[in-house]
């Protein structure tokens, strides 16, 4: 869905207002670095370069946050402008589909997008062999010509829709963003190196946490659903998880 249709405020009032405050007071640094920069006698010029050269930096960086968020954005004028890509089969009548693998749900969904082409758009997929080193390259370099290409990134899940491990409950998925999508949730310059380290040391082990237990939760809320339990007994798993949301953990890692 695009972000024109379900977050056209936050567009205009967080996101293009950064981007064009950005764009617009860097250029003007840029062009006030060359002018003082082409004035001074060389031997006194250094500086002034290496002020240029990080405005510049900087006004790239920018410019890129720009394009980034532009390309979850188009015109939304009816429901004919949406299009929507199912991936997971949550529930039918009397089932969840939980016991089945992520194939047997993107098949099921392909058979119910071809229904409506305008409209729904099948997942595409790939199956990774984690225990194949020619495999796990395949799959990188596909995430890289997808994010490459201006795609948001990855999901990457275990083949079983709940699957366990030694320790418990296996993170359901895990989404691999792309470098310049980053850019929008990061800022323009989150890929400088002194900003990448500080990110790379984060602790994210509570959010995962939180994670499983927020999946945990829809899927029982869901089992519930599908039993036809009253209404209070589906109610409590969807107020578990909105008290969930409420920890304070960043939502950005």
């Amino acid at each position: 869905m695009p972000w024109s249709a379900k977050a056209a405020e936050l567009l205009k009032t967080q996101y293009a207002a950064t981007g064009v405050a950005a764009t617009t007071a860097l250029g003007a640094t840029v062009a006030s670095l060359e002018r003082a920069a082409s004035r001074m006698p060389a031997e006194t010029r250094a500086g002034a370069q290496a002020l240029l050269a990080a405005a510049e930096e900087r006004r790239d960086n920018a410019t890129r946050f720009v394009a980034a968020y532009r390309q979850y954005c188009r015109p939304v004028a009816s429901l004919a402008d949406y299009r929507l890509a199912p991936f997971h089969l949550l529930a039918a009548e009397g089932a969840v589909h939980a016991d089945k693998t992520h194939h047997w749900h993107l098949a099921e969904l392909a058979r119910v997008c071809a229904a409506d082409p305008g409209l729904l758009l099948a997942t595409a997929s790939r199956t990774v062999d984690l225990a194949d080193p020619a495999s796990e390259a395949a799959a990188v370099a596909w995430w890289e010509g997808l994010t490459a290409a201006g795609g948001e990134g990855a999901v990457f899940k275990p083949l079983d829709f709940t699957a366990t491990g030694p320790k418990g409950l296996v993170q359901p998925a895990v989404k691999c963003r792309g470098r310049e999508y980053l850019r929008i949730i990061y800022g323009p310059d989150y890929t400088v190196p002194a900003n990448m380290n500080r990110l790379r040391k984060r602790a994210v082990a509570r959010k995962r946490a939180l994670a499983a237990t927020e999946f945990a939760l829809g899927v029982e809320g869901l089992e519930r659903f599908a039993r036809r339990e009253p209404l209070r007994r589906v109610h409590e798993c969807a107020f578990g998880v909105l008290a969930l949301e409420s920890e304070p953990i960043d939502p950005r890692l």
